[in-house]
């Protein structure tokens, strides 16, 4: 899978140290111009359905798990590889010095309907849910966090943004 993006985080001073390594499967779900995404009120972003893989789990396993819990979606089928972002970003607690996060971007399809998502206690804390919205608007809105966010917001809105933009660019040949 090719790599789009290596981000390191302004913050981080060194790759050495004690490293936590992250893998993370997420969908691309197209239907015409609208694509499915997580809304998350408490960050008030877009962001793609998936999640970090399990010990002893594939990409394509998690990526269906994460799609059901998160979104409902079943019959979720791999279509191709988009590619990855690779990121080095501080990690908070005292284990570990950094996160080196691997996110992985599929383009799939689903059923048509969506089922019952099945959130964890954070996500529906956060305000987490699945939408339908036009792949334009939701780069607008991103634009605008990362235009207003507080210094210690995160990197993944950053890097969701990245990747719709690069949708829309490559594939829709459209501009960003």
């Amino acid at each position: 899978m090719k790599l789009i993006r290596k981000m390191i985080h302004e913050d981080v001073k060194s790759l050495e140290g004690r490293i936590f390594e992250r893998k993370a499967a997420r969908a691309i779900v197209m239907k015409d111009s609208k694509i499915l995404l997580l809304y998350t009120k408490r960050y008030n972003d877009y962001s793609f359905p998936g999640g970090g893989i399990e010990l002893n789990e594939d990409l394509i396993s998690g990526l269906r798990r994460e799609m059901a819990e998160e979104t409902g979606a079943s019959q979720v089928e791999i279509i191709s590889e988009l590619g990855y972002i690779e990121e080095y970003r501080p990690h908070y607690k005292t284990d570990f010095d950094l996160i080196h996060m691997f996110s992985y971007y599929f383009f799939c399809s689903i059923h048509e309907q969506l089922g019952e998502a099945q959130l964890e206690d954070y996500e529906i804390t956060n305000g987490m849910s699945a939408v339908w919205i036009d792949i334009h608007e939701a780069i607008r809105h991103n634009r605008q966090v990362i235009t207003n966010q507080e210094a210690s917001m995160g990197f993944s809105v950053e890097r969701e943004t990245i990747v719709l933009e690069m949708i829309v660019a490559e594939l829709l040949n459209q501009p960003a």
